[in-house]
């Protein structure tokens, strides 16, 4: 979402730092382009006004023009202040918290969340991936109750989707209205031991009387401890305005901000906590139950300027990597072993953290690779094409990648549908990957790797810095542990 506003401003920073000295007019005239990019990323006039004043009024001081890096003090300050802008605490010294809901669920169960917003969304989808999160994070018992009765089949998607990820639905009444849908539900929260209930309430089109009356007389019934609005990225300035009505006639306790991984300019998550006051407590990365994230200030703003996600690639690399296949893995390393079940089991969890140029761009100081991935047009499905080659050898060949010769190596393009030529360059790949295990047993372990690069072809680029969960930095990508 941020693809745009992060190109634009590393352009006008990058040109600071790259000075040795700075003036009050070079950084007058970087703050008119940063006031530019913001404007054009969609972000409100009014919060465009007050971060290019207070960046300005920091930048210009004595201590930033006279410092030995001064770009580099400019970059903090921008960095700092988007920070506060996204309502974070740029001073904190507290670490991110792996995991977790995101959502302030103090209170005697059964904990009520009431889901609000206008129609389309995604509100009925994140309140299943809300669900699906509480209890499998947090070890909540979650029951999900939908208010929509008007729109076609609500009621129905949401039990569909409460059975996809394991949670339970009330049971659907004909005919009965939203708020008796409400008190049934919280009647069987307290009498079935239930940890949350969420609710899900009707959207409409627009912003109306009716739809207001309904979700006030909901929520004075149900109390709910949590009031989110969901409200879709993709709209721009509206989702800025939607969140000012709801929380002035509702009462909001925070934001859902949904299809955060679209081409939205990202100036509506940029405006919504200045504007509202109420902050973003998760974002929806994907249509898939589980492409739900914790919002953090400190981490968006990284990944704004640049600077990477560190916290991020740990939760992923946790969340999809087999820890004992990674131990495994990583003691057969430690002797030097690697054949081609190895490097197979090391595509499949490659490929199970998602999209490379993803996971590169949340690693510190990695901006010029990605873009280096987008100008060669990295192939996305070239780890599928090397698994099902490898998928076509016999056990025996995939432990003896030496008995590979000629006739095998047609055999097993035939049942690949590659080329030779490709199964050579894996076969090739393979023998540059235990050269290097073999040199790092040689020299004592994965540091001796940090000299090296990847094997050529593997078509990630060299000089990666050390990634966490014993993931090396620049020979390669083994997931296991050190």
């Amino acid at each position: 979402m941020f693809d745009t506003l992060t190109e634009r401003l590393g352009s006008v920073l990058g040109k600071l730092t790259r000075r040795g000295s700075l003036t009050e007019g070079d950084v007058s005239a970087a703050m008119r382009e940063v006031r530019v990019a913001l404007l054009e990323a969609d972000v409100a006039l009014s919060v465009v006004k007050d971060f290019i004043a207070t960046v300005s009024a920091k930048a210009i001081g004595e201590s930033v023009i006279k410092s030995v890096t001064p770009g580099q003090m400019v970059v903090k300050i921008v960095h700092d202040e988007l920070v506060r802008m996204l309502g974070g605490d740029p001073d904190s010294q507290e670490m991110p918290t792996l995991g977790g809901s995101g959502l302030d669920l103090a209170a005697l169960p059964p904990v009520g969340v009431l889901m609000v917003g206008l129609q389309g969304s995604g509100k009925t989808t994140t309140t299943a991936k809300i669900a699906k999160r509480l209890q499998e994070k947090e070890r909540k018992r979650v029951l999900l109750v939908s208010l929509d009765t008007y729109r076609p089949a609500a009621q129905e998607q949401l039990a569909i989707l409460a059975k996809q990820v394991d949670v339970i639905s009330l049971p659907i009444v004909a005919g009965e209205k939203p708020a008796a849908i409400a008190r049934r539900g919280m009647d069987e929260a307290r009498k079935g031991g239930f940890d949350v209930v969420i609710y899900d309430t009707a959207g409409r089109l627009t912003i109306d009387d009716a739809m207001m009356n309904e979700v006030r007389e909901v929520r004075d019934l149900v109390k709910p401890h949590e009031t989110l609005l969901v409200t879709d990225a993709m709209i721009g300035q509206d989702a800025v305005i939607t969140a000012q009505s709801f929380n002035e006639k509702i009462g909001i306790t925070g934001i859902v901000l949904t299809r955060v991984d679209g081409d939205a300019r990202g100036g509506a998550a940029l405006s919504m906590r200045a504007v509202t006051g109420r902050p973003i407590k998760l974002i929806g990365i994907g249509e898939k139950v589980d492409a739900l994230d914790v919002f953090d200030a400190n981490r968006v703003a990284g990944r704004i300027l640049g600077m990477g996600d560190i916290v991020s690639l740990v939760e992923k690399a946790a969340a999809t990597i087999d820890q004992d296949k990674a131990e495994k893995l990583a003691a057969r390393m430690m002797e030097g072993k690697f054949d081609l079940n190895d490097m197979l089991a090391q595509l499949q969890q490659v490929q199970r953290m998602g999209d490379m140029k993803g996971i590169l761009g949340l690693i510190p100081g990695l901006g010029a690779a990605v873009k280096q991935i987008d100008q060669s047009k990295l192939d996305p499905k070239a780890f599928k094409r090397q698994e099902a080659i490898i998928q076509s050898m016999t056990p025996k060949e995939r432990r003896n990648p030496d008995l590979i010769k000629a006739s095998r190596k047609q055999r097993i393009a035939t049942g690949s549908g590659m080329s030779v030529a490709d199964v050579n360059k894996l076969l090739k790949q393979h023998q540059n990957m235990e050269t290097m295990m073999k040199r790092m047993k040689k020299m004592g372990g994965l540091g001796a790797l940090m000299g090296g690069g990847l094997p050529p072809g593997m078509g990630l680029p060299g000089n990666m810095p050390k990634m966490p969960g014993g993931m090396p930095g620049r020979g390669g990508f083994p997931f296991g542990k050190r």
